[in-house]
């Protein structure tokens, strides 16, 4: 549900087709009821609509959503659903892009109607919502652009760092193994970087987050946008739901997740993988195997699937340079061996940290609860400290990045005790961990749910 310069939508002018059902109200604007429009969810009695509703007004995606700029799963996943939150979250100009949406307005709420779903807690809904209001007003939104540029230099040193280290101490063991740690942790964090200019945080317009965000992870990552984006804002928009968060779609072919889904694969006798073993065998699938093993090769297979040519050419422009650069020291093997141990690296470091908010959380079929909880219920943090702050790209503050996704990292730390009151004050548990822990945690919790499923399995 992000804004790109406002393409795929349609024009301010275009007609909006008559609607039956609901009586119209003044002016001739239809009104609706809750029912009517959680009926409209993509499923159910009429499949092929799709209504979501922002600030009462109820607007018809069911073909927009082919060609909203962020991808048609994000802007379903709130299909039938108030999405006034995650409107505001997502995107940057907003007044713009209400302007282009006009013509998918097609009525607003009834008077007798609740502004969200009356399933919904009221209070906690409109106490978020003032915080919102609070932090645009302290400038929490608005970044420093000498941090970032900084960061971008402290990651082109550590490139060519690795790469001098070769030249001047030549290709023997400890020098390669060297570089490809430096390498490994440039490739870790040009990924957080690379997910600031994802986010739409560094700069204040869209178009110019997405220009950096392709050099960022096409040239210095060898990854394609398109297929970061693509994932990483249904798993902002629905964390940690099944079915609409694409980072957990490991279950249930490689893991049982969550109390509740892995007791489900249990009681339906399902068994793809001895899931009472997953915390074991997540050792060998997991850290070490996602980015070479996988993410390496599936990438190739979506830019040319999707045809993203220009990702594709920021993509190669990443491996020329590489093996240009390497090959004249190393050699063919030795190039090829110096990538695969980089993207291993690159790999636990990536799958352990992001790992670390998500996975010891609930997770669960989408209950459509309000923003706040979704983000809480879903997220956990890990204690501030200058090298977890580094190590993490301030993931360790993941609550107040989901709460806030267009935030810039350098501020989490102003927002944390706001959002933690917040909580005290509505009882939802904010957790804050010391970062061993946090890894710890995903092992026991893939032990605790592996567990969960053989009982139910033999038992119910």
């Amino acid at each position: 549900m992000r804004e790109n310069c406002c393409q795929g939508l349609p024009s301010p002018g275009e007609a909006i087709p008559a609607m039956e059902g609901s009586e119209p109200g003044r002016g001739g604007m239809r009104r609706f009821t809750w029912e009517e429009i959680g009926q409209r969810s993509g499923r159910g009695p009429a499949p092929q609509e799709r209504w979501l509703v922002i600030d009462r007004k109820v607007y018809d995606i069911s073909h927009f959503c082919r060609r909203h700029p962020g991808g048609s799963r994000v802007i379903s996943h709130y299909a039938g659903q108030d999405a006034t939150d995650p409107f505001i979250a997502f995107h940057l100009d907003k007044a713009l892009v209400r302007k282009y949406m006009s013509p998918l307005l097609i009525g607003e709420l009834a008077p007798d109607q609740p502004s969200f779903e009356p399933s919904k807690n009221k209070k906690l809904v409109e106490d978020f919502r003032e915080l919102r209001a609070t932090v645009e007003k302290m400038g929490l939104l608005q970044p420093n652009h000498a941090f970032f540029f900084l960061y971008l230099c402290h990651i082109l040193v550590l490139d060519v760092a690795a790469w001098l280290i070769i030249w001047y101490f030549g290709a023997s063991l400890v020098p390669f193994l060297f570089s490809a740690v430096l390498l490994g942790t440039v490739q870790a964090q040009a990924g957080w970087l690379q997910h600031d200019f994802g986010h739409l945080s560094v700069f204040s317009k869209s178009r110019w987050n997405h220009w950096v965000h392709k050099f960022v992870i096409g040239h210095l990552k060898g990854a394609p946008a398109s297929w970061w984006n693509h994932l990483h804002f249904q798993h902002h928009a629905k964390p940690n739901c099944f079915r609409k968060d694409p980072d957990v779609n490991m279950h249930p072919l490689f893991f049982a997740l969550g109390k509740t889904l892995s007791v489900e694969l249990g009681v339906q006798k399902k068994k793809f993988m001895p899931y009472n073993h997953q915390h074991k065998y997540f050792f060998i699938i997991g850290p070490p195997a996602l980015v070479p093993l996988y993410f390496q090769w599936y990438i190739f297979y979506f830019v040319v699937q999707r045809k993203q040519w220009v990702d594709l050419a920021w993509m190669m422009s990443f491996y020329i340079r590489f093996f240009l650069t390497y090959l004249p020291f190393l050699g063919v093997k030795g190039t090829l061996g110096l990538h695969l141990l980089v993207r291993f690296i690159e790999s636990n470091w990536f799958v352990w940290v992001t790992q670390m908010n998500h996975i010891p959380m609930h997770i669960d079929y989408d209950k459509n609860v309000d923003w706040f909880s979704t983000q809480l219920q879903a997220t956990c943090n890990v204690h501030q400290s200058f090298f977890n702050d580094w190590f993490s790209g301030h993931l360790n503050f993941q609550i107040e990045h989901h709460l806030f996704p267009t935030m810039p990292r350098h501020n989490y730390w102003k927002v944390a005790p706001l959002v933690k009151s917040l909580c005290a004050k509505h009882g939802i548990e904010y957790q804050c961990k010391p970062l061993l822990t946090a890894f710890a945690d995903i092992v026991h919790s893939l032990k605790d749910s592996g567990e969960l499923w053989l009982d139910a399995y033999l038992h119910k």
